[in-house]
């Protein structure tokens, strides 16, 4: 086990959704500020080489949560982009900590990386049983191709690296922006916005049809935590809690949760994504003893709450 108390920790991302309940994760297992540093867009550009090289080096421990992602409409209109991105900044950041001989880089992948058809609930092994769903397979591909490399850096310069494989997260500091908003925080938006609106129609994507697992944000940086602290090995590990529920199950709980009464509308124009998504945890908790502590329904309360009290001033 490595105790983080004692190592320089370099977090990528550090500011934003996951990032920030990183650092606060890091914070309560009393690791002084001073030893942690922390990337954002607007002053460290990771996709070039030399800037990640700088705020690589001296730093024993590497945890990489930046990146560029969206819910579906991101996805749809700017596939090339979220490759590019993403690609290139898992390159730069993993080339970088091969070159500072950091004592361990533990890097942030995605369940969107498994292929579209595959059984329930995903296994690790299954990863490269095919390709994954087309509108996220440009996002999902880029942290992919990020495992293969991590893999070939273990096996030719011995990089101590781990590879997580994140169900969809949600909770409170989520981008609640339509454009890029993932499904949970889209839904909750319009869903209060409609029932302070006392409109009749809530408008919802797809058929509700399709199933997620969700994963509450502090969740997935607690398993993160121990798993730059304790998880050894090349193998991908899924992050989750295990449990999948149907788009048509969540908005019922979301508008109840909001106290939107009126009608949904299912928009079948629009696309579902993957058919269903629901992620086989034994790994984490078996390696490591992860186990996710948040209920779907205590976790969208807390975003609730979060977000009338932050976004609409209410509360």
């Amino acid at each position: 086990m490595i105790d983080l108390r004692a190592k320089k920790i370099l977090l990528t991302g550090g500011h934003g959704f996951l990032g920030s309940f990183v650092l606060e994760k890091l914070k309560q297992r009393r690791i002084p500020e001073k030893n942690i540093t922390l990337t954002n867009s607007k002053q460290h550009d990771l996709r070039i080489k030399e800037v990640c090289e700088k705020v690589v080096r001296n730093h024993q421990i590497v945890i990489h949560c930046a990146g560029k992602i969206g819910g579906i409409k991101y996805t749809l209109e700017h596939p090339a982009e979220s490759f590019y991105h993403n690609s290139v900044m898992a390159l730069n950041i993993i080339e970088a900590s091969r070159k500072a001989n950091v004592e361990k880089l533990a890097f942030v992948g995605t369940a969107c990386s498994y292929p579209k058809e595959v059984g329930i609930p995903y296994r690790e092994d299954e990863l490269w049983t095919g390709y994954p769903d087309e509108i996220n397979a440009t996002y999902g591909l880029s942290k992919r191709f990020a495992l293969v490399q991590q893999q070939a850096y273990k096996k030719e310069y011995g990089l101590n690296s781990v590879h997580l494989l994140l169900a969809n997260l949600y909770g409170p500091k989520d981008d609640f922006t339509l454009n890029y908003s993932h499904v949970i925080a889209a839904l909750i938006k319009k869903s209060i916005k409609a029932a302070d609106s006392s409109e009749k129609e809530l408008v919802v994507w797809g058929t509700g049809n399709a199933s997620r697992e969700f994963l509450y944000v502090e969740d997935a940086a607690e398993a993160i935590i121990l798993a730059t602290e304790k998880y050894e090995k090349i193998e991908p590990v899924n992050i989750g809690n295990g449990q999948e529920i149907s788009i048509r199950e969540l908005v019922g709980l979301i508008t109840e949760l909001t106290g939107f009464k009126g009608k949904i509308t299912w928009d079948t124009s629009k696309p579902d994504g993957q058919p269903r998504r629901c992620l086989d945890v034994s790994r984490a908790k078996n390696e490591f003893g992860f186990v996710a502590k948040v209920s779907i329904k205590e976790g969208l309360q807390k975003t609730i709450e979060w977000y009338k009290k932050n976004k609409l001033g209410k509360i």
